[in-house]
């Protein structure tokens, strides 16, 4: 319950200008009209109108410029730190060649088993747009295929043809009309393709895809003749020209990426995938100059990095996800393993790579993991910090159980520990897909919100004699707590009791009619 003197709010109208300290720069919101191009092509005689003239726009309400239909631009975008000198290094900008990041969170590609025939749609569409809607840095598309003998399952994603561009040109005008950046990552799953989706096949090891659910059990390749398990199928030894295929397959769809209108592309080279299954000698027993040695283990991918720099524009960041090890040093038989992806990780920056986006395992049923909640944040930080020893300044991510405002905060908090650069965040973004907003709040930093769902850029029609309050917890983002009439001098807010306000207060925001403006009294909550 908050109280307010009699008399109060006649003194607080006529002297609210002086008196009150102004909300973040973002909330008052310009309402000059501002210039328009409109598209000659649509017919503006729309006869149904009877002769009413019908504004294709209200000037006031700026579009989002560069996509190819109206929605209010989101300027900054959401997520954006109200002040990125006080923000941590979470919600701080991050700049790639030509790339800016407005903050640190990136949606990881998850494999969602549910495309047509290699082409995603309105399901993927409402899937990843809901990240871009709440703010996160970078939308990242989940893991497509070069070729269809390279899916993961039938209904896995894949850009090995023109027609597949499409529906993701419609999910990147989607993620840029929210202000923020597309990535794509392409891949080949090599001897693990041809699989069900995981909620059909019910073992830990996805079961194999007969020709009868759409699989190709007869058309898997690899490095070696060598299954990953007895209940995947036995792949064909690639031959040096079907690779050199491969790597050309990786330049083709990098370049429908491009096409697409991609901000930045990732090679999928993790999780026992086809590249996986070149680097470790587990899974590689060539004897040709693509196995054996480091420089031939490590070739396919140097190639495919080549190929793919090579076919995209300069100014676009190029990652790469690696698994940092396979998590089979407990056999003692050769492995890829940390001192390897070490190794790998100094080359990178030659090769024109921008980001290592450090995962793990995938590659032998028979790895043991560690039961570190950080297991894999760790190895991102060992990377990292033998990069920055050697001077050099790759952009570092960390993806694996980053479910939480402060182990995300951590994860790239500038200073003593930390991990990364950039958090990549898979499940948790499925359980809370506004996550970023969230953890602001949690954190205490106040951020844009998107337009629509900002409280503070809701038009409340009021009368001159009425206020609005918000709920505001330590500068975090204004809830609206109701109307309250002040008429008899004192009002009464009736505060949400699922929210936290122990140490909060509460902030009126008087009302010309426009909406909210940048006056406030608080009062604190008795």
């Amino acid at each position: 319950m908050a109280t307010v003197r009699p008399g109060a709010y006649r003194r607080l109208a006529r002297r609210i200008s002086q008196r009150i300290k102004p909300p973040p720069s973002f909330i008052t919101t310009s309402h000059h009209p501002q210039p328009l191009s409109v598209h000659h092509h649509h017919h503006h005689h729309h006869h149904h109108h009877h002769g009413l003239k019908m504004p294709r726009f209200d000037l006031r309400n700026k579009g989002q410029s560069g996509i190819p239909f109206y929605t209010p631009a989101q300027e900054p975008a959401a997520g954006t730190a109200a002040d990125a000198s006080t923000a941590p290094t979470l919600y701080t900008p991050l700049r790639m060649r030509s790339l800016e990041l407005h903050n640190r969170f990136v949606v990881s590609p998850m494999c969602q088993y549910s495309a047509d025939d290699g082409h995603l749609t309105d399901y993927h569409l409402v899937h990843l747009g809901q990240f871009a809607l709440h703010g996160a840095g970078v939308v990242m598309v989940e893991a497509t295929a070069t070729e269809p003998r390279g899916r993961i399952s039938p209904q896995d994603s894949g850009l090995w043809q023109d027609s597949q561009m499409e529906p993701l040109r419609r999910i990147v005008n989607y993620v840029h009309s929210q202000n923020t950046k597309a990535g794509i990552q392409i891949a080949h799953a090599g001897r693990k393709a041809s699989t069900l989706a995981p909620w059909i096949g019910g073992s830990a090891n996805k079961a194999l895809a007969g020709e009868e659910h759409g699989g190709w059990p007869d058309q898997v390749v690899g490095p070696s003749a060598i299954p990953f398990s007895d209940d995947h199928a036995t792949p064909a030894e690639l031959s040096v020209d079907d690779i050199r295929g491969l790597v050309k397959s990786f330049g083709e769809a990098a370049l429908r990426a491009v096409k697409a209108g991609f901000d930045l592309i990732e090679i999928h080279g993790a999780h026992g995938y086809l590249i996986t299954e070149f680097l470790s000698p587990i899974s590689n027993k060539r004897t040709d100059s693509y196995g054996g040695s480091f420089d031939n283990r490590t070739r396919f991918l140097r190639e495919v990095i080549e190929t793919v720099r090579s076919v995209i524009p300069d100014s676009m960041p190029l990652w790469l996800r690696v698994s940092a090890t396979e998590w089979m040093e407990w056999t003692g038989e050769p492995s890829w393993d940390l001192e390897s992806t070490v190794r790998l990780a100094k080359l990178l920056p030659a090769l024109g790579v921008d980001a290592l986006d450090v995962s793990s395992g995938g590659n032998d049923p028979r790895q043991r993991l560690l039961r570190e909640k950080t297991y894999q944040t760790d190895l991102a930080r060992a990377i990292r910090r033998a990069l920055r020893a050697d001077g050099l300044d790759l952009v570092v991510g960390a993806v694996g159980n980053i479910d939480g405002a402060e182990f995300a905060r951590d994860v790239v908090q500038e200073g003593g520990e930390q991990s990364a650069d950039l958090v990549l965040v898979a499940r948790h973004f499925l359980r809370e897909p506004d996550f970023v907003l969230n953890a602001a709040e949690r954190l205490g930093v106040p951020v844009k919100w998107p337009n629509q769902g900002s409280p503070l850029n809701i038009t409340w029609k009021l009368d001159p004699d009425q206020v609005v309050f918000y709920l505001s917890n330590n500068n975090a983002p204004y809830w609206p707590i109701g109307f309250a009439n002040i008429n008899d001098g004192s009002v009464t807010a009736q505060v949400p009791t699922t929210y936290s306000y122990n140490t909060g207060h509460i902030v009126a925001f008087t009302n010309d009619g426009l909406g909210p403006v940048g006056a406030s009294q608080e009062f604190p909550v008795n």
